[in-house]
């Protein structure tokens, strides 16, 4: 997994078809676009796709200027209640 992250501009932004076919020839198959009024992150990741071998030519298929965040921890968050999943409302110390 890779995050690119780019300032965001006051308009929309979109992934082209021909930045898709290179993200997937190097082994992107998933990918995720978020933002706030600041910044666009676009989130890749994929079973084949090695950020260490292949991230910069990731970086400029999607924009040049881009900055990625190579990940530094991985984890699955599983919960101990066995009902599932609580509101935020009723986990003491949790913000909102």
């Amino acid at each position: 997994m890779m995050v690119v992250l780019l300032e965001a501009t006051d308009g929309e932004f979109s992934v082209r078809p021909d930045q898709i076919s290179q993200l997937a020839r190097l082994g992107v198959s998933n990918l995720a676009l978020v933002r706030d009024p600041h910044t666009v992150g676009i989130v890749l990741e994929g079973w084949l796709f090695d950020p260490a071998r292949s991230g910069a030519a990731a970086v400029r298929s999607i924009a040049n200027g881009g900055r990625a965040l190579h990940p530094v921890l991985h984890m699955a968050v599983t919960t101990a209640v066995p009902e599932g999943g609580r509101d935020v409302r009723d986990i003491p110390h949790a913000r909102t």
